[in-house]
């Protein structure tokens, strides 16, 4: 699906698709249809309003947050202390930070700033750095449909200097997606003779990178470590975690955008 987007030169138009078929939309669809069919086809109708609703609230909910996130993207565990002491005595290997984000202005800095998502990765990918001695670098251009400004890379560069004490090796700052992420980073680092990276991204959102990076590597000589962050910690199920809740509806809809751009190839 991704290759058709591409080859139609409509991949901008990912962000529409996104907000078509993600929570709530389809939900509120389901109940309008319901309503319209109420002094027609009452079962019928009632039923779909039910399913709309029970949606809404479900997906809403902590406890099916976690639940999507762990069925459907299967996010890997940390790299434990052993994983991280091989990455010091591992040679031709560079950790890259994908990007998460931006916001062209910060009024309380008065410049472009790093979105949540974003720093929350940088901060990680600059910890290994620092715990493995190895070069470190970010990935992240405008996404489609972004103002215009400073790209997330340029950003990054910034922050990881000025904030962490910590300058990047590389900035990749022409990629908009995941898809393109991988195919530019590969690009990139390939002719610098580097055949390991450690990927730094959100645990929701490593399933689709490393299938992105496998296939830009295809056929070079260059491997791929997982290093996931921010993942869930888990535990026993509270009531409160079947109440609504924003950080629910959050993860919700990034579990099922993770899901549908792994699908599509994105």
């Amino acid at each position: 699906m991704n290759e058709l987007f591409l080859t139609l030169g409509i991949e901008g138009w990912k962000p529409l698709v996104s907000a078509l078929l993600l929570p709530p939309l389809p939900l509120l669809v389901l109940v309008l249809v319901g309503a319209r069919l109420m002094f027609r086809r009452r079962l019928l109708a009632w039923l779909l309003v039910l399913l709309g609703v029970l949606g809404t609230w479900l997906g809403t909910t902590a406890a099916v947050a976690d639940a999507l996130t762990f069925w459907l993207v299967h996010p890997p565990p940390a790299l434990s202390e052993s994983e991280i002491a091989d990455l010091k005595r591992a040679p031709r290997t560079a950790i890259i930070v994908l990007g998460g984000g931006r916001r062209p202005l910060a009024p309380e800095y008065g410049v472009s700033a790093l979105h949540a998502r974003s720093i929350e990765r940088l901060r990680y990918g600059l910890w290994l750095a620092r715990e493995t001695g190895l070069p470190v670098g970010y990935s992240g251009g405008l996404g489609h449909g972004a103002l215009p400004g400073p790209t997330e890379a340029e950003i990054s560069a910034r922050v990881a200097e000025r904030e962490f004490g910590r300058p990047l090796r590389w900035q990749e700052a022409d990629s908009r997606d995941t898809h393109e992420n991988a195919v530019k980073t590969v690009a990139l680092l390939k002719p610098q003779g580097i055949e390991r990276i450690v990927l730094v991204t959100h645990g929701y959102h490593m399933r689709r990178t490393l299938a992105n990076f496998e296939r830009a590597a295809s056929g070079v000589q260059m491997s791929f470590v997982a290093a996931p962050m921010g993942l869930p910690t888990g535990g026993a199920r509270r009531l409160s975690d079947w109440l609504p809740s924003a950080y629910g509806f959050e993860i919700t809809r990034i579990a099922l955008h993770e899901w549908l751009g792994y699908l599509m190839g994105a």
